[in-house]
């Protein structure tokens, strides 16, 4: 029997296709074809989690206590093992009692705090190119995207003197990412200080995500919105265990700041879930409690990576810039090539999984996202079937890419 006639929601039906799970469809297809794959497509990290958090993990899930459902707000002591690692890093104080809510995953919160907060017609400001939870959290919730374009020439920071007033007027929420995925861009200090002036003027509330704050090189240090007076206030920040500690799967992320700005997302949150497994929080508090040594160790790991990768680029055409932070590297199509095209060309001469700038919003068009989330080994197999399919940033090359 056809159920046509049940049609999903407004919400749904406003979403674009989420390229992540298009990607995975054909990454299927190729791999069903023999086609020996090198996925530097989502920035899902490689390896284990660290020894001490899966000990601690196979520990806690020994303990009956732990298999019950969980406290709401999450455990006591992972809200302040939480609290004791924003002051450990950036001097700022939290109550773990109203300023910090575990999540499961940072992902989840995001889209969840647009639903706690947005109402249908609400302007809500959002950088292109952005993690696209960003913008589909407050699609789904009814609100009326303004995307803020980010350009190159700007080292893609959003240029806040470009806001219409009249939009700004309007705007109740901002989402912003620094360091920034997709474009690994970072921002400076006096960046976090405008942005929290400009929303005190405005009274609009600030959703910065800091999924990148540990994922940083050359002696870079990202800025929390936390740090900044008066950012409090008016705003709160996400963050995740996936990236630093290779927890993707595990879904554990934590949303710090306004206590009643998290109230309203606790409030949703207790009407759709019932929190992260107390096993997952135990872990999670291990891991933010490791050592500087282990941390090191991965910051050298993308690093290497980073410069592995750029360097290779350099040999096919491309000059890109070191990168400061995250997993990432930004890179631009072949001239007079769209993003899709050239991913899909990429994946079907080489089978190396890339993902298309538009998929982070139409600011991104013109560009691919590349995740150093493989070792040198395989980072070097790609480059090495890029030459051998002509894949080059030139014109020249556009024509073979075009005619294969």
């Amino acid at each position: 029997m056809s159920l046509d006639w049940i049609s999903p929601a407004d919400r749904v039906r406003a979403l674009p296709q989420y390229v992540f799970a298009r990607l995975d469809e054909l990454k299927a297809k190729a791999r069903e074809q023999g086609i020996d794959l090198i996925d530097l497509g989502m920035g899902n990290p490689d390896g284990a989690a660290p020894q001490p958090v899966i000990d601690a993990a196979i520990a806690a899930l020994k303990n009956p206590a732990n298999h019950g459902y969980p406290p709401f707000e999450g455990t006591a002591s992972f809200r302040r093992a939480i609290t004791n690692w924003y002051h450990r890093r950036y001097g700022v104080n939290l109550d773990p009692d109203s300023e910090a809510l575990p999540l499961l995953g940072s992902k989840e919160g995001l889209g969840h705090l647009a639903i706690a907060y947005i109402n249908p017609g609400d302007v809500v400001l959002v950088p292109s190119p952005s993690y696209p939870v960003h913008f589909r959290g407050p699609i789904i919730a009814g609100g009326e995207i303004y995307s803020l374009i980010l350009k190159p020439e700007n080292d893609w920071l959003i240029d806040l003197a470009a806001i219409p007033d009249a939009v700004a007027e309007k705007a109740k929420i901002l989402y912003f990412n620094y360091p920034s995925n997709p474009t690994a861009a970072t921002a400076p200090r006096e960046f976090f200080e405008d942005i929290v002036a400009f929303a005190r003027k405005y009274e609009i509330l600030l959703v910065h995500d800091l999924c990148y704050a540990e994922l940083a090189f050359d002696g870079y240090q990202p800025t929390s919105l936390l740090e900044i007076p008066g950012a409090k206030d008016i705003g709160v920040e996400f963050h995740t265990m996936s990236k630093t500690y290779n927890m993707a799967g595990w879904r554990v992320g934590f949303v710090v700041g306004n206590s009643h700005i998290i109230q309203g997302l606790r409030t949703l949150k207790t009407n759709l879930d019932y929190g992260i497994f107390a096993a997952l929080q135990t872990a999670a508090e291990t891991a933010l409690q490791l050592p500087d040594e282990y941390l090191h160790q991965v910051q050298e790991r993308y690093c290497r990576r980073r410069d592995f990768l750029i360097q290779g680029l350099a040999e096919l055409g491309w000059n890109i810039p070191k990168t400061k932070a995250t997993m990432y590297l930004w890179i631009p199509c072949p001239p007079g090539m769209g993003s899709t095209d050239f991913a899909l060309s990429v994946l079907q001469q080489t089978g190396v999984v890339v993902t298309p700038g538009n998929a982070f919003g139409v600011g991104g068009e013109g560009y691919v996202r590349i995740s150093l989330i493989l070792e040198c080994d395989r980072l070097g197999e790609a480059l090495r079937r890029f030459k051998q399919a002509g894949i080059r940033y030139s014109t020249e090359s556009l024509e073979v890419i075009r005619n294969k």
